[in-house]
Protein backbone atom coordinates (compact mmCIF):
# COMPACT_ATOMS: atom_id res chain seq x y z
CA UNK A 1 0.00 0.00 0.00
CA UNK A 2 1.11 3.15 -0.77
CA UNK A 3 1.99 6.32 1.40
CA UNK A 4 -0.40 8.31 2.25
CA UNK A 5 -0.02 12.27 1.98
CA UNK A 6 -2.49 14.32 3.99
CA UNK A 7 -3.88 18.09 2.55
CA UNK A 8 -2.38 19.29 6.03
CA UNK A 9 0.92 17.71 5.41
CA UNK A 10 0.84 19.04 1.43
CA UNK A 11 -0.25 22.46 3.28
CA UNK A 12 2.64 22.28 5.85
CA UNK A 13 4.91 21.45 3.13
CA UNK A 14 4.30 24.13 0.85
CA UNK A 15 4.45 26.64 3.49
CA UNK A 16 8.02 26.02 3.90
CA UNK A 17 9.01 25.76 0.58
CA UNK A 18 7.16 29.34 -0.22
CA UNK A 19 8.71 30.77 2.68
CA UNK A 20 12.19 29.38 2.44
CA UNK A 21 12.09 30.65 -1.30
CA UNK A 22 10.86 34.01 -0.83
CA UNK A 23 13.33 34.95 2.02
CA UNK A 24 16.15 33.33 -0.71
CA UNK A 25 14.94 35.29 -3.79
CA UNK A 26 15.20 38.70 -1.08
CA UNK A 27 18.78 37.91 -0.45
CA UNK A 28 20.13 36.33 -3.24
CA UNK A 29 19.23 38.82 -5.50
CA UNK A 30 21.98 41.56 -5.39
CA UNK A 31 20.63 44.27 -8.16
CA UNK A 32 17.42 43.97 -7.45
CA UNK A 33 18.07 45.91 -4.27
CA UNK A 34 20.75 48.31 -6.29
CA UNK A 35 17.96 49.76 -8.53
CA UNK A 36 14.67 51.42 -8.34
CA UNK A 37 11.82 49.02 -7.84
CA UNK A 38 8.24 49.46 -9.08
CA UNK A 39 4.82 47.75 -8.83
CA UNK A 40 2.06 46.89 -11.87
CA UNK A 41 -0.90 46.91 -10.66
CA UNK A 42 -4.14 47.85 -11.54
CA UNK A 43 -4.61 45.62 -14.77
CA UNK A 44 -2.06 45.48 -17.59
CA UNK A 45 1.18 44.23 -18.14
CA UNK A 46 3.32 47.28 -18.36
CA UNK A 47 4.57 50.83 -16.53
CA UNK A 48 4.89 54.27 -17.67
CA UNK A 49 7.91 55.59 -15.80
CA UNK A 50 8.15 59.23 -16.16
CA UNK A 51 11.72 60.44 -17.03
CA UNK A 52 12.45 64.37 -16.38
CA UNK A 53 15.02 66.44 -18.18
CA UNK A 54 16.92 69.01 -15.77
CA UNK A 55 16.10 72.16 -16.08
CA UNK A 56 18.09 75.24 -15.19
CA UNK A 57 17.41 78.56 -12.85
CA UNK A 58 18.71 82.04 -14.43
CA UNK A 59 19.21 85.42 -13.13
CA UNK A 60 16.06 87.75 -13.14
CA UNK A 61 15.48 91.54 -13.08
CA UNK A 62 13.73 93.24 -9.96
CA UNK A 63 9.75 93.12 -11.03
CA UNK A 64 10.22 91.11 -13.98
CA UNK A 65 8.30 87.85 -14.28
CA UNK A 66 9.73 84.92 -14.60
CA UNK A 67 9.58 83.15 -18.14
CA UNK A 68 7.53 79.97 -18.39
CA UNK A 69 9.63 76.69 -18.22
CA UNK A 70 7.44 73.69 -19.90
CA UNK A 71 8.31 70.50 -18.12
CA UNK A 72 7.70 67.85 -20.49
CA UNK A 73 8.88 64.44 -19.44
CA UNK A 74 9.86 61.46 -21.25
CA UNK A 75 8.61 57.93 -20.57
CA UNK A 76 10.30 54.94 -20.55
CA UNK A 77 8.01 51.63 -20.98
CA UNK A 78 8.91 48.33 -18.66
CA UNK A 79 6.36 45.45 -20.02
CA UNK A 80 6.45 42.12 -17.46
CA UNK A 81 6.90 38.55 -18.56
CA UNK A 82 6.99 35.42 -16.83
CA UNK A 83 9.59 33.38 -15.68
CA UNK A 84 9.42 29.87 -13.69
CA UNK A 85 10.56 26.77 -12.68
CA UNK A 86 9.22 23.03 -11.99
CA UNK A 87 10.08 20.01 -10.77
CA UNK A 88 8.03 16.78 -8.99
CA UNK A 89 8.62 15.94 -5.81
CA UNK A 90 7.27 12.04 -5.52
CA UNK A 91 5.56 10.78 -2.23
CA UNK A 92 8.97 8.23 -1.84
CA UNK A 93 11.44 10.85 -2.23
CA UNK A 94 9.63 12.95 0.67
CA UNK A 95 9.22 10.21 2.69
CA UNK A 96 12.64 8.86 2.97
CA UNK A 97 14.97 11.91 2.46
CA UNK A 98 17.26 12.58 5.64
CA UNK A 99 17.29 16.15 4.99
CA UNK A 100 14.49 18.95 5.15
CA UNK A 101 13.27 18.80 1.37
CA UNK A 102 10.84 21.18 1.67
CA UNK A 103 13.77 23.95 2.85
CA UNK A 104 16.05 22.55 0.02
CA UNK A 105 13.35 23.23 -2.94
CA UNK A 106 12.38 26.79 -1.52
CA UNK A 107 16.08 27.16 -1.54
CA UNK A 108 16.93 26.48 -5.18
CA UNK A 109 13.84 27.59 -6.45
CA UNK A 110 14.68 30.81 -4.72
CA UNK A 111 18.50 30.91 -6.04
CA UNK A 112 16.91 30.35 -9.50
CA UNK A 113 14.42 33.03 -9.90
CA UNK A 114 17.09 35.49 -7.60
CA UNK A 115 19.59 34.66 -10.56
CA UNK A 116 17.11 35.17 -13.44
CA UNK A 117 16.36 38.69 -12.12
CA UNK A 118 19.91 39.47 -11.85
CA UNK A 119 21.35 38.09 -14.90
CA UNK A 120 18.29 40.21 -17.12
CA UNK A 121 19.20 43.20 -15.14
CA UNK A 122 22.69 42.85 -15.46
CA UNK A 123 22.40 42.47 -19.15
CA UNK A 124 20.99 45.79 -19.15
CA UNK A 125 24.63 47.36 -18.71
CA UNK A 126 25.19 46.41 -22.40
CA UNK A 127 22.78 49.07 -23.08
CA UNK A 128 25.00 52.47 -21.27
CA UNK A 129 25.93 54.93 -24.13
CA UNK A 130 28.73 56.23 -21.94
CA UNK A 131 32.11 53.49 -21.88
CA UNK A 132 35.35 53.56 -20.03
CA UNK A 133 38.38 51.27 -20.06
CA UNK A 134 39.03 48.65 -22.73
CA UNK A 135 38.58 45.13 -23.88
CA UNK A 136 42.11 44.57 -23.70
CA UNK A 137 43.09 45.86 -20.47
CA UNK A 138 42.14 44.29 -17.06
CA UNK A 139 39.99 46.48 -14.58
CA UNK A 140 42.02 49.23 -12.15
CA UNK A 141 40.87 51.72 -9.77
CA UNK A 142 41.72 54.16 -12.62
CA UNK A 143 38.67 52.50 -14.37
CA UNK A 144 36.50 52.98 -11.31
CA UNK A 145 37.38 56.90 -11.11
CA UNK A 146 37.00 57.95 -14.63
CA UNK A 147 33.77 56.48 -14.56
CA UNK A 148 32.79 58.08 -10.94
CA UNK A 149 34.19 61.24 -13.10
CA UNK A 150 31.27 60.79 -15.70
CA UNK A 151 28.60 60.46 -13.33
CA UNK A 152 29.78 63.03 -11.64
CA UNK A 153 30.00 65.45 -14.26
CA UNK A 154 26.79 64.66 -14.95
CA UNK A 155 25.79 65.95 -11.37
CA UNK A 156 25.31 62.69 -9.60
CA UNK A 157 26.41 61.87 -5.87
CA UNK A 158 28.59 58.68 -6.60
CA UNK A 159 27.87 57.80 -2.79
CA UNK A 160 24.49 56.51 -4.54
CA UNK A 161 26.21 54.90 -6.99
CA UNK A 162 27.59 51.18 -7.90
CA UNK A 163 29.87 49.31 -9.20
CA UNK A 164 28.83 45.47 -9.94
CA UNK A 165 32.07 43.92 -11.42
CA UNK A 166 32.80 39.35 -12.28
CA UNK A 167 34.84 37.90 -9.66
CA UNK A 168 37.37 37.06 -12.52
CA UNK A 169 37.16 41.18 -13.41
CA UNK A 170 37.47 41.81 -9.44
CA UNK A 171 40.80 39.57 -9.08
CA UNK A 172 42.63 42.11 -11.60
CA UNK A 173 41.36 45.10 -9.23
CA UNK A 174 42.10 43.71 -6.21
CA UNK A 175 45.92 42.63 -7.70
CA UNK A 176 46.18 46.62 -8.87
CA UNK A 177 44.83 47.51 -4.93
CA UNK A 178 47.35 45.88 -3.32
CA UNK A 179 50.20 45.78 -5.22
CA UNK A 180 49.70 42.05 -6.52
CA UNK A 181 48.45 40.87 -3.47
CA UNK A 182 51.78 41.74 -1.52
CA UNK A 183 50.11 44.49 0.11
CA UNK A 184 49.76 48.04 0.88
CA UNK A 185 49.32 50.06 3.78
CA UNK A 186 46.29 51.43 3.17
CA UNK A 187 42.82 50.88 5.07
CA UNK A 188 41.07 49.85 1.34
CA UNK A 189 44.47 47.50 0.99
CA UNK A 190 43.83 45.77 4.24
CA UNK A 191 40.20 45.26 3.68
CA UNK A 192 40.69 43.47 0.42
CA UNK A 193 43.40 41.13 1.88
CA UNK A 194 41.64 40.54 4.86
CA UNK A 195 37.88 39.54 3.82
CA UNK A 196 38.19 39.16 -0.14
CA UNK A 197 36.12 42.54 -0.57
CA UNK A 198 36.72 45.76 -1.92
CA UNK A 199 33.96 48.02 -0.09
CA UNK A 200 34.18 51.56 -1.40
CA UNK A 201 36.65 53.04 -4.10
CA UNK A 202 36.03 56.01 -5.63
CA UNK A 203 33.08 56.82 -3.28
CA UNK A 204 30.88 53.95 -4.63
CA UNK A 205 30.30 50.24 -2.83
CA UNK A 206 31.97 47.79 -5.31
CA UNK A 207 29.95 44.73 -5.78
CA UNK A 208 31.32 41.39 -7.24
CA UNK A 209 28.02 39.06 -9.26
CA UNK A 210 28.99 35.56 -11.24
CA UNK A 211 25.74 36.28 -13.14
CA UNK A 212 27.43 38.72 -15.48
CA UNK A 213 27.58 36.97 -19.03
CA UNK A 214 31.07 37.39 -20.83
CA UNK A 215 30.89 39.41 -24.08
CA UNK A 216 31.57 35.87 -26.08
CA UNK A 217 35.48 36.34 -25.98
CA UNK A 218 36.49 34.78 -22.89
CA UNK A 219 37.82 37.15 -19.86
CA UNK A 220 36.23 39.98 -21.78
CA UNK A 221 33.46 41.47 -19.84
CA UNK A 222 30.61 44.70 -19.26
CA UNK A 223 30.91 45.83 -16.32
CA UNK A 224 28.57 48.74 -14.77
CA UNK A 225 28.87 51.74 -12.72
CA UNK A 226 25.80 53.56 -12.09
CA UNK A 227 23.85 55.39 -10.13
CA UNK A 228 20.33 53.96 -8.33
CA UNK A 229 18.45 55.61 -10.39
CA UNK A 230 19.37 54.25 -14.02
CA UNK A 231 17.98 50.92 -14.12
CA UNK A 232 14.54 49.35 -13.09
CA UNK A 233 12.12 46.56 -12.14
CA UNK A 234 8.78 46.22 -12.07
CA UNK A 235 7.36 43.36 -10.60
CA UNK A 236 3.78 42.34 -12.03
CA UNK A 237 4.15 39.05 -9.44
CA UNK A 238 6.45 38.57 -6.74
CA UNK A 239 7.66 35.01 -6.30
CA UNK A 240 4.66 32.20 -6.08
CA UNK A 241 4.89 28.43 -5.86
CA UNK A 242 1.62 26.29 -6.65
CA UNK A 243 1.52 23.09 -6.46
CA UNK A 244 -0.73 20.22 -8.62
CA UNK A 245 -1.21 16.09 -7.35
CA UNK A 246 -0.29 13.60 -9.78
CA UNK A 247 -1.68 10.30 -8.59
CA UNK A 248 -0.54 8.26 -10.83
CA UNK A 249 3.16 9.35 -10.71
CA UNK A 250 2.40 9.61 -6.67
CA UNK A 251 4.02 12.77 -6.85
CA UNK A 252 3.20 16.24 -6.60
CA UNK A 253 4.68 19.14 -9.53
CA UNK A 254 6.30 22.11 -7.82
CA UNK A 255 6.13 25.68 -9.74
CA UNK A 256 7.21 28.11 -8.75
CA UNK A 257 7.13 31.67 -11.32
CA UNK A 258 7.48 35.65 -10.87
CA UNK A 259 6.38 38.16 -13.50
CA UNK A 260 8.09 40.87 -13.90
CA UNK A 261 10.12 43.65 -16.33
CA UNK A 262 13.40 45.28 -16.07
CA UNK A 263 14.72 48.66 -18.16
CA UNK A 264 17.15 51.45 -18.31
CA UNK A 265 15.53 54.73 -17.13
CA UNK A 266 18.40 57.00 -17.07
CA UNK A 267 21.34 56.37 -19.97
CA UNK A 268 23.33 59.12 -18.78
CA UNK A 269 23.44 57.41 -15.00
CA UNK A 270 25.46 54.66 -16.20
CA UNK A 271 28.63 53.60 -17.37
CA UNK A 272 29.74 50.68 -18.93
CA UNK A 273 32.93 49.19 -18.48
CA UNK A 274 34.77 47.16 -21.23
CA UNK A 275 37.31 45.15 -19.42
CA UNK A 276 39.87 42.05 -19.01
CA UNK A 277 40.41 39.14 -17.04
CA UNK A 278 43.96 38.21 -16.64
CA UNK A 279 43.06 34.75 -15.33
CA UNK A 280 40.63 33.70 -17.94
CA UNK A 281 42.21 33.09 -21.77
Amino acid sequence: MSNETTSSTISELYTEIIAEAQFVVNEKSLMKNLVKNYTIAGGGKSIEVPVYAAVAAAAVADATDLANTAINPTSVTITASEVGIMTTLTDLAKNSASRNVAADIGQLFGNAIAKKIDTDLLALFDGFSQTAGSSSTVLSPATIFNAGAVLRANGLDTSECYAVVHPHVGYDLKSGLTNTFAGIDTDISNEALRSGYIGRLAGMQIFESANMANTGTAGNYKVGIFHKDALAIAMMQDLKIESQRDASLRGTELVATAVYGVGEIHDSYGVELHVNSSIVS
